[in-house]
């Protein structure tokens, strides 16, 4: 049996709640004090949508599952052309797996880390948390086209990754239920002990200043050991966009000073000559345009046929390319972006556009 007091208590209690909650909504809808009828809070919906992203203890991971099978038709459609079949192509990106052993899963520490000779450092040697590669992947990928997989997706896709890894085995289905149980091959590689996560860590980085006899000048930059300059074959033969240039022949020792053109500063290919008299499927190739534009299907980039017949009958098509050839861009055909080829030369460029609006005939 309720008493009076106790009822009286309790009601004024509910009044207090209900008149905060009509407060704080009455707030929300309020516009700016600042700057008067302009903009609003952002409804519980809107920051819903941005909320995305997943902790390593697994907050803001999504219901769902996914099989290795499953995983494995998604990358094949939407994956493969970047990364390759088995997650191990360094054509577009740097690989997804390899490197990783059964033993550096018993033990969280990935052993070819230390390993002078491992030519290439994989997603799967280096990412220490699973939820890590659950968030990339659901927020960011396919590369065209984020935030388009539904969460039974990101989970197949995920647990098709590990299988490449064998961290799990072919028949595994990963769900918001058993992801916490992945154990990855280098969860113990990831300290957060230190100032970067902490202020009260230590620095990551040890040094001292130099205060008395200090040498005038010191010139930093790096080597790569000469076992492994050509470990990826020959990046002249290869899709490198960025660097300090293009198309180094692997296969010969380091330049020790890179050519530049004359009065333009700028820095031409390097051993890729003009190839405009050797015909325009040889310069195709050597300008590494092969790693995103196939005869005719779709890669990175269009096909030479579909950019021949989305062009075919125009007047300014050559013109119109020669320009979209040298200063690059997006939004034509999607939202990857072409990078400039400024150092072509116009007869190059004239002699590979033409031969693109002809199909490659």
């Amino acid at each position: 049996m309720c008493k009076w007091d106790k009822f009286i208590s309790c009601a004024i209690s509910v009044g207090t709640i209900l008149l905060g909650a009509n407060f704080a909504f009455a707030q929300s809808q309020t516009p700016s004090v600042k700057y008067p009828g302009i903009g609003r809070h952002a409804t519980i919906a809107e920051v819903a949508a941005w909320d995305i992203d997943v902790r390593p203890d697994f907050k803001g991971l999504p219901k769902g599952s996914g099989s290795v099978a499953k995983g494995q038709e998604i990358w094949e459609a939407k994956c493969a052309s970047c990364h390759g079949t088995f997650g191990d192509s360094n054509e577009i990106f740097t690989p997804i797996a390899g490197g990783t052993t059964k033993e550096d899963i018993k033990t969280g520490r990935v052993a070819s880390l230390n390993d002078m000779k491992q030519p290439q450092r994989t997603t799967l040697m280096k990412v220490a948390t699973v939820s890590t590669l659950w968030d990339y992947i659901y927020r960011a990928m396919p590369w065209n086209a984020p935030r388009s997989l539904t969460p039974d997706d990101t989970y197949a896709l995920v647990a098709f990754t590990l299988s490449l890894g064998d961290i799990v085995p072919d028949d595994f289905v990963l769900s918001n239920n058993n992801i916490a149980d992945i154990k990855m091959p280098n969860r113990n590689g990831m300290t957060t002990k230190h100032g970067l996560w902490s202020v009260d860590g230590k620095p990551d980085v040890n040094g001292n200043a130099c205060m008395n006899n200090c040498v005038p000048f010191v010139q930093i930059g790096s080597t790569l050991p000469d076992f492994a300059r050509n470990a990826h074959e020959n990046i002249a033969d290869q899709n490198r966009m960025y660097g300090p240039y293009r198309g180094a022949d692997t296969t010969k020792p380091p330049l020790k000073q890179l050519p530049v053109s004359a009065g333009t500063g700028v820095t031409p290919s390097v051993n890729t000559p003009s190839l405009a008299s050797k015909g325009p499927a040889a310069l195709f190739k050597s300008e590494n345009c092969s790693a995103c534009h196939a005869s005719n299907t779709k890669l990175v980039g269009p096909s030479i046929t579909d950019v021949a017949n989305k062009y075919k009958g125009q007047s300014d098509a050559q013109d119109k390319l020669m320009a979209k050839v040298k200063s690059g861009g997006a939004g034509v055909w999607g939202a990857i972006p072409m990078p400039p080829q400024a150092q072509l030369s116009d007869e190059d460029r004239r002699a590979l556009v033409t031969w693109m609006l002809s199909e490659g005939k």
